[in-house]
């Protein structure tokens, strides 16, 4: 096998770990938000997409001969377990999760923009169509939370002043 191809394969293993990841976060996050209905209603969103996207990955591996990798998905997992369960200690834990949002949206951007780049290095048109569809759905995401920022940290503020209202979540 070419080493142009093991690291396609390899790449589209760490992405679906990476969605895996992703969908354990997403979860955890939505499952947690109770008064800001607008950031819920995107991560749920968000979430059936990141579904979607996994769906999509395993078809481009079942393509090339190949499989997602179970150590690579269960460390993914399990990373986003701990990652949930430590933003459920912060006092202002919508506001972190937006950030970490953002931040984990970028870098899932630099994911699919080296796999649209290895896939044409391959010529896998189709590996690289797929890889298109997601990114241009992890920019959405990347650009919502982004321009919801100011918004959330806003009504997190008027939330923690108010004597009696939940902020956090």
């Amino acid at each position: 096998m070419s080493e142009q191809r093991e690291h396609l394969l390899n790449w589209l293993r760490d992405a679906h770990a990476m969605e895996q990841q992703a969908e354990q976060m997403l979860k955890s996050q939505a499952s947690r938000i109770e008064h800001y209905p607008k950031v819920k209603a995107r991560i749920e969103q968000h979430l059936e997409e990141t579904r979607g996207q996994q769906r999509l990955l395993e078809g481009c591996l079942e393509r090339l001969g190949s499989s997602p990798s179970a150590v690579k998905d269960t460390m993914g997992m399990m990373t986003a377990l701990g990652q949930g369960i430590g933003g459920m200690f912060a006092s202002d834990e919508i506001v972190k999760g937006a950030m970490a949002s953002y931040v984990f949206e970028n870098m899932e951007i630099a994911s699919y923009v080296t796999l649209i780049a290895a896939a044409e290095q391959a010529g896998d048109a189709e590996t690289r169509r797929v890889c298109e569809q997601i990114l241009a759905q992890e920019e959405a995401m990347a650009q919502w939370v982004l321009d919801n920022l100011p918004e959330v940290t806003q009504a997190f503020l008027v939330r923690d002043a108010t004597d009696g209202m939940e902020a956090k979540k």
